[in-house]
């Protein structure tokens, strides 16, 4: 075993243990499957360097690739046991959770009574997306989640050495399927296997771990020391829901049609419905008491004689079957209220039963009724914990299971309106409100005073009109039949200006989502921006304003607060990480939505509105990633005011939620950090330091010099060349198309890409690309604001939380890969003047980052350090074998050589291996 291998396991023991374990099994995979050449090639059991035609074969880079996700598994549960050794002495002194979170609030002063008091208010939203971001096959995720499971049973000391040695057989089994199964996608994925994927984690993950999540809060708030029967009614816990992109997010994506998203609703309402059934079903269990039902209350009686009438005959059967077990009778008389039959498994329709819930309101008041009951009866804890299960599961999946969002982009509603008008009102006043903002807003303005539709029937306009008009009639065709419960919000992509969100109500209103109450029309679903460019996230302050000033926009908020916690107006705003990273570099990012979430708070306070950010971002640390309670305690005083939205992105699903385990802390992190800062938010006053003018001019300087490198006319060229984006561009990992419209410019590339090719090239530009320059200034030019920013580093967790995350960006930045991806630009004179610009600006960026943080990252984060340079060793092959492949394959396509193909197979397997050793795509 190699010394590195050697290294890393001394410094940080059982995870590597249980790698060579791992590697051990999936060498005799190999073997049994005639690969002894592959065998000797094995990453960190053997140091064999591999000849030019294995290294950029296919079966070695699946090798490597399959290698790279045992070292994840192993270090995933590492994590997991770490965390359980600390708990077992101490629940707080896990970083983040519920017991460090409470720990630290007593710490400050706080009460008990204050933390009660904002509980019940917290609003936090998780919302799964496909973006393309996640290489892996499903099939190939589902048997990686097998083996973690496999690999958490072989710890269990119960087992005999003959069920040991059976569990290892078991994973080999499963090392010998993925060997044979193709790890990547040869077509685009289907939206429709997407849309399986997320289903996945909606009824297999997060259901169980919601119960796990509520236990954790009582254990943690009675080791705390406070009142543990506080917490008996689930009312007053965290509300938690679950959204949904895939199936609604429409934004350069043609293939989510109406019809697409119609069958998305349908789906995620039956798979709700077998959620529903089987968390009843298991309640009817627990409840077989011998209770006869002579002797409920009055008010019990009725109910059950009142459900016997409506569900007929079979309301009989139960409580002639169970005339002792009155309550498991009533359970099983609710299950035959759910509104569709699930008797059958496959090709379920929504058709609706006669005397059926129509909302997950009523099944929540008779639940309510049954946990009162029991209470009297004297089966208090059976009521608290049973039935307060069966209603937490339904006011967190309801009947809808995840809120569904429809997103589009602001040009592509643009064009809608137009084709609307046109063919309503004619081209003249198409052209008014199409050349002129002012006339727009005009047209605008007096159309929302009325309730009516420009058209009756819409198939003579054009297909963007057809489209918006379509998918908005799908939304409102479903809310009629049953409520607003199933949609989240009405996203508009890139917005620029409030006649861009206003446009969405005159489409709304066209087909029946504009109503009217006490003589004001409004909007059944919110209408959110998102905001996304650096010069949007400048203009969002004065847009919202103007937006929340409107009469339509007051009177919705107003009809949409019956949801909210004590009824509050709130309005999303969305803000993006990604494309004001690719527009401005890491500094001004961060800087600017820091500060427009700032400015936007004020502004909602300014309206007696709540804003709640919904947070775009993505898994790596140039879209915003970084871990939940970091990133939540960096978040602007005020801002966070208990309501809380992101977005959970392609491999980042998998990585947080791919089990129960791991999706219960990642859940806890996020949710007791929204608590904790929510409450010191209210409690405390905000500490001004000045960190606005310094970061402020970071921000500004940042950008300077980042627009200095991407502006150059040749940078395309470099871009194009140096990284593999033609592969991505080229790869099949997710339905939506890499680019909005189809054009080669930096302005129409979505930013995953962008950072993906970046990353898998070692580069990584685009999440330290100048600093050095920015912070050198700094210290020359103004040697006090500079040391301002050390004391800011060491006390102010956004600066904190910036400036590590650089570190962990520099540290994943390779300067001799960086030239090996150089080496393929063709001209000399563009390629040596980029990589000089390049390298200086990195080693300019690290010595001042050193010189910011003090000490070094393999002080501060011990397991980040040694698990980057145990992957570095092994991902030298990869990168060797990926610059191999871009030669061959570019110059296959200039030739028009039958080996084009065959070359971006592999590279596309190449491009998965890096992904996985790296722990991030886009």
């Amino acid at each position: 075993m190699n010394t590195v291998f050697t290294q890393v396991k001394n410094a940080l023991g059982k995870p590597y243990d249980d790698l060579h374990f791992l590697l051990t099994c999936f060498k005799e995979v190999l073997e049994e499957n005639h690969q002894q050449a592959l065998v000797d090639l094995l990453p960190w059991l053997n140091s064999t360097i591999p000849p030019e035609p294995a290294l950029t074969s296919n079966k070695y880079i699946h090798m490597m690739s399959m290698s790279f996700q045992l070292l994840n598994l192993v270090e995933v549960n590492g994590a997991v046991q770490s965390r359980r050794q600390k708990e077992d002495e101490d629940m707080a002194q896990v970083n983040g959770l519920w017991a460090n979170q409470f720990q630290y609030l007593k710490s400050q002063g706080i009460t008990e009574a204050q933390i009660l008091k904002v509980l019940p208010n917290i609003l936090i939203e998780p919302v799964l997306t496909a973006h393309p971001t996640e290489a892996k096959r499903t099939v190939v995720l589902q048997e990686y989640r097998k083996l973690y499971l496999l690999l958490v049973k072989r710890e269990n000391p119960i087992y005999t050495r003959i069920e040991r040695a059976d569990i290892r057989q078991e994973i080999k089994q499963i090392l010998h399927r993925l060997w044979h199964v193709g790890e990547i996608y040869i077509e685009k994925p289907r939206l429709a296997s997407e849309l399986d994927n997320i289903l996945y984690y909606l009824t297999h993950v997060f259901p169980g771990v919601i119960m796990i999540l509520d236990k954790r809060l009582r254990q943690a708030w009675e080791e705390s020391g406070f009142n543990p029967t506080a917490l008996n009614n689930s009312d007053l816990l965290p509300v938690l829901s679950f959204g949904n992109w895939v199936g609604g997010d429409r934004d350069g994506h043609p293939l989510v049609t109406p019809e697409l998203t119609r069958k998305t609703v349908e789906k995620l309402r039956i798979h709700a419905f077998y959620i529903i059934k089987n968390e009843l079903k298991a309640l009817a269990q627990k409840l077989s008491i011998y209770h006869n039902i002579s002797d409920v209350s009055p008010n019990f009686a009725e109910r059950i004689k009142k459900l016997r009438e409506e569900v007929g005959m079979n309301a009989e059967i139960e409580i002639n079957e169970h005339a002792e077990e009155v309550f498991k009778a009533y359970v099983l008389i609710l299950m035959q209220k759910i509104p569709i039959d699930l008797s059958r498994e496959f090709n379920l329709e929504l058709k609706d039963k006669p005397n059926s819930y129509t909302s997950s309101i009523d099944l929540i008041a008779d639940l309510s009724l049954l946990h009162d009951e029991l209470k009297k009866c004297g089966i208090g804890e059976v009521a608290h914990v049973d039935v307060g299960r069966m209603k937490r599961i339904l006011k967190i999946f309801g009947f809808h299971l995840a809120k569904l969002d429809i997103r589009q982009n602001s040009d592509y509603h643009q064009k809608a309106l137009t084709q609307l008008v046109t063919a309503s009102l004619g081209v003249n006043v198409a052209r008014q409100i199409e050349d002129s903002q002012d006339a727009r807003r005009t047209f605008l303005d007096q159309e929302l005073k009325i309730n009516r539709p420009f058209l009756v029937h819409h198939k003579s306009i054009d297909q963007e009109g057809q489209n918006v008009i379509g998918a908005l009639q799908v939304v409102s065709d479903h809310v009629q039949r049953y409520s607003p419960n199933a949609f989240g919000k009405l996203i508009v992509s890139m917005t620029r200006n409030t006649e861009d969100l206003l446009t969405v109500y005159l489409f709304m209103r066209e087909v029946g989502l504009i109503v009217k109450k006490d003589d004001q029309l409004g909007a059944i679903l919110p209408v959110v921006p998102l905001f996304e460019t650096i010069e949007d996230l400048k203009a969002s302050p004065s847009i919202m304003d103007d937006y929340l000033g409107h009469p339509i926009v007051k009177n919705s908020l107003q009809m949409q607060s019956w949801k909210n916690p004590n009824v509050e107006l709130i309005q999303d705003v969305m803000i993006g990480y990604s494309d004001s990273n690719k527009d401005g570099g890491v500094l001004a990012s961060s800087w600017l939505l820091h500060q427009a979430q700032k400015e936007l708070t004020k502004t909602g306070q300014k309206h007696g509105v709540k804003i709640r950010f919904f947070h775009g971002t993505g898994g790596s640390i140039s879209r915003g990633a970084g871990p939940s309670h970091w990133f939540i305690k960096t978040l602007p005083y005020g801002s966070i005011n208990g309501k809380f939205r992101v977005t959970e992105q392609g491999e980042t699903i998998e990585r947080k939620y791919a089990n129960q385990v791991n999706a219960a802390y990642n859940l806890e992190l996020m949710i007791s950090s929204v608590t904790a800062q929510t409450v010191l938010h209210e409690n405390t006053k905000e500490t001004r330091e000045e960190i606005d003018s310094l970061f402020h001019r970071l921000g500004d300087r940042g950008a300077y010099h980042y627009r200095q490198l991407i502006s150059d006319p040749d940078f395309i060229t470099f871009f194009s060349q140096a990284t593999p984006i033609d592969v991505i561009e080229s790869s099949k990992i997710g339905s939506r198309p890499a680019r909005r419209t189809g054009k080669r410019s930096m302005d129409d590339l979505r930013a995953i890409p962008w950072v993906f090719s970046w990353s898998q090239s070692r580069f990584k530009i685009t999440s330290w690309y100048g600093v050095g320059s920015t912070l050198n200034e700094l210290k020359n030019e103004n040697p006090e604001a500079y040391k301002k920013l050390l004391h800011f580093v060491e006390y102010n967790p956004f600066v904190r939380f910036v400036m590590t995350n650089l570190d962990s960006s520099l540290i994943a930045t390779d300067v001799r890969i960086m030239g090996k991806y150089a080496s393929l630009v063709e001209s000399t004179e563009i390629r040596n003047r980029f990589m000089e610009m390049i390298k200086n600006e990195l080693d300019l960026t690290r010595q001042m980052v050193a010189d910011v943080l003090k000490r070094p990252i393999n002080e501060r984060r011990i397991n980040h350090y040694y698990s980057t340079i145990l992957r570095a060793e092994a991902l030298n092959n990869l990168h060797d074998a990926q610059v191999e492949l871009l030669k061959k394959w570019r110059n296959a396509k200039k030739v028009k050589s039958k080996e084009e193909d065959r070359y971006l197979f592999a590279l596309l397997q190449c491009v998965n291996a890096i992904a996985n050793a790296l722990g991030a795509t886009g």
